[in-house]
């Protein structure tokens, strides 16, 4: 039987109030859940615990590997350890990565070979408490990152002052434990729900029918002819599948993605966003 394909997305909104799992949909920063400090994964690149970004309850229609599984966990290399591109020892990511894992853990690296996790969760999981952060590896010999100390959302605020009082109504408390609530809302116009992503003059697969938010005027592309379709115009920059709208070009991916921001989690894209696929477990981003 041909896997369903959801027909609506939604807007992700950062709220300025800590996780209420009863009424949210999610959150931002702190810790994952329903885990053991076994299970959390390490960075193969320095030995230090990936740095937990969000945790997101998927509606049902997004639930694409089965009712049981009901949300996504992301983790991120630290924005401190992640400039200019990842020094690579291979004691560490064999030490790493012959630990014993998740079972539902997959690993991504980005261009410059940083390294990125997403585990799927189930409702017992996804309810259970807060995981404790692993020790680093006994061979790590990076700094340690800050978010360890303050917590993942008091490091973005302390990083990136200016930008985050923009996200955040008052400083978040230096408590690993400190989240931001996820809301979710339906799209009320969006003709990419259930349409994977791509770019139509370098796709690699079958054409999907998804249309791009902008337009050039005659066709021509230049500054003065560029467009923005009125549909995609009240779009929020956080979201569950549906118009893509990357910093640089579309990455191809499934209907089942989620697009973010720097702020939603606190990591280093050089001022742009980030797509991770957790269908088939694809991960990029591009600077602004």
């Amino acid at each position: 039987m041909a896997l369903a394909l959801p027909s609506r997305a939604y807007d992700l909104q950062m709220l300025d109030r800590p996780v209420d799992r009863a009424r949210d949909q999610g959150w931002v920063y702190g810790l994952p859940p329903g885990i053991s400090s076994e299970q959390w994964p390490l960075d193969p690149v320095t030995g230090f615990p990936l740095m937990h970004g969000f945790t997101l309850l998927l509606p049902e229609d997004y639930r694409v590997h089965g009712a049981d599984i009901v949300a996504v966990s992301f983790f991120a290399t630290a924005p401190d350890h992640n400039d200019g591109g990842a020094p690579d020892d291979p004691e560490i990511r064999e030490a790493v990565m012959a630990r014993p894992s998740h079972p539902r853990l997959s690993r991504m690296s980005d261009i410059l070979d940083y390294e990125y996790a997403a585990l799927l969760l189930t409702r017992a999981e996804y309810e259970g408490p807060f995981a404790t952060p692993p020790a680093p590896l006994a061979l790590a010999t990076a700094e340690r990152p800050r978010w360890l100390d303050v917590g993942s959302a008091s490091a973005f605020f302390e990083a990136a002052a200016l930008y985050a009082r923009k996200m955040f109504a008052s400083p978040p408390r230096t408590d690993l434990g400190e989240t931001r609530a996820i809301a979710m809302s339906p799209r009320a116009s969006d003709p990419n729900a259930g349409k994977g992503p791509q770019d139509e003059h370098v796709r690699k697969n079958p054409p999907t029918g998804y249309q791009s938010y902008f337009y050039f005027v005659g066709g021509v592309p230049n500054a003065d002819n560029y467009r923005m379709h009125d549909w995609a115009k009240d779009h929020a920059p956080n979201h569950l599948g549906g118009t893509m709208r990357p910093s640089q070009a579309e990455p191809e991916m499934s209907p089942f993605y989620v697009e973010f921001e720097e702020y939603f989690g606190g990591y280093n894209f050089g001022g742009g966003n980030a797509q991770l696929d957790f269908r088939d477990m694809k991960f990029d981003w591009a600077c602004g």
